[in-house]
């Protein structure tokens, strides 16, 4: 007798479950490699978010999360009527969108112009050269960047000057109208070389032979990358955009913190105070916790939306994280 379409489907999933057991267990010592990494986003990820709850408490540190008075949104509502709220969400937003409009594709195109470096030597010097900065902090980044930009010795300043652009030193550090610029570039040069080993990775991944092929079609070295290596890597570009897009609400918090001296640079505020910089003063400097963690859960709830819309449009290009 033929089986039915339930015990097709049943047998189907019993032996998925088997094979997925059957290689988990030939694979015992490398899956307990991702231990550490499921305890650490256990312990510093999941157990702290019942912290969550006092976003809709008047939080006192000495009753305690759960002695606290319930006030329900009254944070959230004051983060919304607060006269700094568009402010920061355009500061955050446009911060953001350049980041993801310069950042973004810089790593890729590096990763490009690396592969098509002939001499394996030249190579390695140039990747390690682009790596390094990303090890540095941005204590040290943004000490480079202010002393580059500096009236007194400066060598934007004594560069512009021996050319003939100004006349005088400019104090680019109180110009608001520089800063997202000064920020944005700082950002691509410490981390674009980190950032492209994963697109380098996925180049070398690409089978040599169809590159053979392209060549004896006559395709010269752009029309390679062009029709081969870019179209092999769209998967990794696309993943990476989707969690781009879902950390728009993410413009920075060291680098902008580090470039604005902490938030003692006033004039620097108006464009420079994000999400991330406003809860670390509202909560850590002005003991505002409550407050604080509402601005927190706000921006992750909108992240979260961001990640789930990016999700279902990179679907239909056949591509998602889920």
């Amino acid at each position: 007798m033929q089986p039915t379409i339930q015990q097709a489907n049943k047998k189907a999933i019993t032996g998925e479950r088997e094979s997925l057991w059957k290689r988990f267990r030939g694979q015992w010592d490398i899956q307990l490699m991702i231990i550490p990494g499921l305890v650490l986003v256990f312990v510093f990820s999941y157990i702290p978010m019942y912290g969550i709850i006092i976003a809709f408490q008047d939080y006192n540190i000495f009753k305690g999360a759960f002695q606290s008075d319930w006030v329900g949104i009254k944070h959230f509502r004051m983060f919304f009527e607060s006269p700094d709220f568009w402010k920061i969400m355009r500061n955050t937003i446009v911060i953001s969108l350049l980041k993801l409009l310069f950042s973004f594709p810089a790593p890729i195109a590096l990763a490009l112009m690396l592969n098509e470096v002939g001499r394996a030597y030249f190579k390695r010097v140039m990747q390690t050269i682009s790596y390094l900065p990303h090890f540095l902090s941005w204590v040290i980044v943004s000490g480079f960047v202010i002393s580059m930009l500096s009236t007194e010795n400066g060598s934007i300043n004594m560069l512009l000057e021996k050319l003939g652009l100004i006349d005088e030193p400019v104090n680019w550090m109180t110009k608001p109208e520089y800063f997202w610029s000064i920020l944005i570039a700082s950002n691509v040069w410490k981390e674009i070389g980190f950032a492209s080993i994963v697109y380098l990775a996925a180049i070398a991944g690409i089978d040599p032979h169809l590159y053979e092929s392209a060549a004896m079609d006559g395709a010269g070295r752009i029309r390679q990358m062009i029709s081969i290596t870019i179209p092999s890597i769209m998967p990794v570009i696309l993943i990476f955009l989707i969690l781009a897009i879902g950390n728009l609400m993410s413009a920075g918090f060291e680098d902008i913190l580090m470039l604005t001296n902490n938030g003692s640079n006033a004039i620097l505020l108006d464009v420079g105070e994000v999400i991330d910089t406003y809860v670390f003063r509202m909560g850590l400097q002005n003991e505002r916790y409550s407050f604080a963690a509402a601005v927190g859960l706000f921006k992750a709830v909108f992240s979260v939306g961001l990640l789930v819309g990016a999700n279902m449009l990179a679907r239909r290009a056949g591509h998602s994280l889920w």
